[in-house]
């Protein structure tokens, strides 16, 4: 009797124990913006899935998408307020401080082996500088990818195709301006928006590379892809300084290497993607053409004046970007 309440009372030892080292686990929340089937979806499993093995019972990333923890604005608020840990915002990165603007610049980015190039020059010593300056600490970069036009109105051959055309664009300024100077209506609004507005007719168009037009079913609502690859955007995993200073050290280079380690087999997959879902969207009966890029480059020269102008080391910015392609 005496061994079974010994051993009854182990157990109950041995449950709180355990009980209390799950308590003690941290849960790291990764908040993004990508549905099912997108590329941030793929990206963040894809650190998830690289972080975890790394954290093992110390830590545990999970990841939350299509907006269930808010909208970009939304999940950069809770970066600061420390109520998650990663988000992976992109366009909206101009908003928060200047020097992400460039990447606005129509056509400026000219491939993936350019983003690595601009990354290794610039990656830490100007977009890394940028983002803690407002609180932010970027572990790696990611992709949302080439963009290109669809609406409901015409095939976008030129910038004049464009005239009048409502056209969802993301919360940035540049890219307002961009669509302001083709001739569009630009419209800025969530992604998580978009379905409803095109399909009710609020808008006309919008802008996006193919892995976010085709998990967001645009296919369904419109009638038109222009493939006018008027802008690449990098994403950012981005956390907060301030709470990712917090994290014992040891997860923080755990948690730095997988985010390096996940690049490369991101941008395979965003490479594969652009294959497969161009394919797709053909399929899906979407009217394809392809764009004068060069009547749109010679259209842009007015944003790249305005950039190098008004913001603060603007033109050197751009010229350090450019002369990093190969």
């Amino acid at each position: 009797m005496k061994r079974q309440a010994t051993a009854i009372l182990l157990g109950a030892a041995l449950s709180l124990a355990a009980g209390q080292a799950s308590a003690e686990k941290l849960i790291l929340k990764f908040g993004h913006v990508g549905n099912p089937g997108s590329l941030f979806e793929a990206s963040v499993d894809e650190f998830v899935k690289n972080a975890n093995a790394r954290l093992g019972d110390r830590a545990e990333v999970q990841a939350f998408g299509s907006s269930q923890l808010g909208k970009d604005k939304e999940l950069l608020q809770k970066l600061k307020l420390g109520q998650i840990m990663f988000a992976l915002p992109s366009s909206i990165m101009s908003s928060v401080a200047d020097e992400f603007g460039v990447f606005e610049m129509p056509y400026i980015v000219q491939s993936r082996e350019h983003m690595k190039a601009i990354q290794a020059e610039m990656g830490e010593s100007v977009f890394g500088a940028a983002a803690e300056s407002k609180g932010y600490r970027i572990l790696g970069y990611f992709e949302n990818g080439f963009r290109h036009i669809t609406n409901n109105t015409r095939p976008i051959s030129t910038p004049e195709d464009l005239k009048g055309i409502k056209l969802r664009t993301p919360n940035g300024e540049w890219r307002v301006k961009m669509f302001q100077l083709y001739g569009a209506n630009p419209t800025p609004m969530a992604l998580s928006e978009v379905f409803t507005a095109l399909k009710t007719g609020v808008i006309d168009g919008q802008e996006n590379p193919y892995a976010q037009i085709w998990s967001s079913k645009f296919q369904e609502v419109q009638k038109y892809l222009s493939i006018t690859g008027h802008v690449y955007t990098p994403a950012y995993v981005l956390t907060s300084a301030k709470s990712f200073a917090k994290l014992p050290d040891d997860i923080q280079s755990d948690l730095i290497a997988a985010a390096e380690e996940s690049q490369d087999a991101v941008y395979t997959i965003a490479a594969q993607l652009e294959t497969e879902l161009l394919q797709n969207l053909k399929d899906a009966n979407v009217e394809v053409n392809e764009a004068d890029k060069q009547a749109f480059i010679d259209s842009s020269a007015p944003i790249y004046e305005e950039f190098a102008n008004s913001v603060e080391g603007g033109a050197e910015l751009i010229s350090t970007v450019q002369s990093l392609a190969r």
